[in-house]
């Protein structure tokens, strides 16, 4: 079976037949630069960047697109509120942005468009709208008539009587029907402007984005995707302005990843439930967060709470467990085909365990990037390969290690579509463990002192001592694993 995924707009999944043979062109709604990133932010950030990896494990070349909103009305309060111009706050919040997905090892997009950047192509899409008759100017204002458009509400599965009794809209009465949608507005005292053919004045928010999808990817491209929040207006908006400036099929498959949700409600700023990603980031581990992300189907709803991104660090805490016993037995090394042929019948077993993993993995990513069934079948192997080292029959010699090389192998190398298991597992455990005692209080340098005087008791066989110096850090959530190397800890 070939790569499948649902489409919102036909509302089933679909067979990937991309444009050009092994090309794929793919455009995401990125975020409106005036204040730092939450969860959801995070949440469509590594879905896509997951879709993205997949699509080149598969062997497609990847053109990304995803861009930045840097003038919307959002930007404009805050920079009058700081006194301050937008170019200065979309500075900020864009670089916070790109620290924050670095951290949580989002790679780069092909290219990331700014909106400001594309004000004459908006200027002229907007002037083929007119040619076309779907749009009119008020006042130096220039809107959408959405009931030009034929098939406006194809991507939400609304029709435009539903959508005026039940939507959103901006209260305007320059507009000829309610659902009308501004391409163009006309300047206002102490908001930026650019001079058009209608006066001066800045695009909607809606536009850019048609602009600078085709301006990258052209009339028409592969994949559309975004927060499913942006179904209804945004994207149906989209649909509307390209197909109806430019007479062309827009995406040809719309992608949009679920809710994040707190207490079984959406996250919202109405609701005052919003968790900034920042502070995520110092409380968890990245990868514990990209985990979380991940167990879920990108469509589903997700629950964000610290339960719940304790259990994905155990989770996490599961496979670098593994990966380290398998670091401690084997050092790195470039295994050979020929040695498949002097397997033993238990080590040939789990060796083809092993290399069915990339098949099973691509099966679930292959079914609508089902991330939480790929991670499923990499958890299988994990307790395979512990089942395998821990029994009584298990031996350090060639055959086995060569068996636990290819699981490490497979594991990497699958992880990695995943942004998932990219470092040394020693370093995880220190930069887990370390962030762990700093959300809970404790200090790192008086723990390694307590083991160190510890290391001491138990040289001068005080094991009186020794036994309490255990107490005190159990305590305290200290977990002492003592080892031929030495005592290593943990916080629980």
């Amino acid at each position: 079976m070939g790569l499948r995924f649902y489409d919102t707009l036909t509302k089933q999944k679909k067979d990937f037949v991309p444009l050009a043979e092994q090309k794929v062109g793919i455009y995401v709604c990125g975020i409106t630069a005036y204040d730092t990133c939450h969860v959801g932010h995070a949440r469509s950030a590594v879905v896509f960047d997951m879709i993205t990896r997949y699509l080149k494990y598969r062997g497609y070349q990847v053109n990304y697109i995803k861009n930045f909103t840097d003038v919307d009305d959002k930007i404009i309060a805050r920079a009058n509120r700081e006194g301050t111009d937008i170019r200065e706050i979309s500075e900020r919040y864009i670089k916070e942005h790109n620290e924050d997905m670095d951290r949580l090892g989002v790679a780069r997009p092909s290219v990331t468009p700014r909106a400001t950047e594309n004000i004459q192509g908006m200027i002229r899409m907007i002037d083929a709208l007119l040619e076309k008759g779907l749009a009119y100017v008020v006042d130096g204002d220039v809107f959408f008539a959405v009931d030009r458009f034929t098939g406006y509400g194809k991507l939400s599965g609304r029709n435009i009587d539903e959508m005026m009794a039940g939507a959103r809209v901006d209260v305007d009465e320059k507009k000829k029907n309610p659902m009308d949608f501004v391409l163009w507005k006309g300047s206002k005292p102490g908001e930026p402007w650019w001079d058009s053919p209608w006066g001066r004045g800045r695009p909607g928010w809606h536009i850019e984005c048609s602009v600078m999808s085709q301006r990258y990817l052209g009339d028409t491209f592969d994949i559309h995707g975004g927060g499913e929040d942006l179904i209804f207006p945004h994207h149906e908006n989209e649909i509307a302005q390209s197909e109806g400036a430019w007479g062309k099929p827009f995406a040809r498959y719309w992608l949009h990843n679920g809710f994040i949700r707190v207490n079984k409600e959406k996250m919202s700023k109405s609701l005052g439930n919003i968790f900034n990603l920042r502070d995520a980031l110092n409380q968890y581990h990245p990868e514990v967060l990209r985990f979380f992300i991940l167990q879920s189907h990108y469509r589903s709803p997700i629950d964000f709470s610290d339960e719940s991104l304790r259990e994905s660090r155990a989770g996490m805490e599961r496979f670098y467990e593994t990966l380290k016993r398998i670091k401690d037995l084997v050092p790195d090394r470039e295994s050979g085909e020929s040695s498949v042929e002097n397997l033993s019948h238990t080590d040939r077993e789990v060796y083809d365990k092993v290399n069915a993993l990339p098949d099973r993995f691509s099966e679930a990513m292959d079914d609508d990037f089902n991330s939480a069934r790929a991670l499923g079948a990499l958890f299988e192997i994990i307790r395979g390969m512990n089942s395998y080292m821990t029994d009584k029959s298990f031996r350090p010699a060639e055959s086995s290690l060569f068996v636990l090389s290819e699981a490490r192998k497979k594991i990497r190398e699958l992880g990695k579509v995943l942004g998932l298991f990219l470092i040394d597992p020693d370093e995880y455990f220190a930069a887990d463990r370390n962030r762990e005692a700093v959300k809970r209080g404790l200090d790192v340098e008086e723990i390694e002192k307590l083991i160190d005087e510890r290391r001491q008791a138990r040289s001068d066989r005080n094991w009186k001592r020794a036994d309490e110096i255990r107490d005190l850090l159990e305590e305290r959530q200290v977990v002492l694993k003592d080892g031929p190397e030495g005592t290593t800890w943990k916080i629980a």
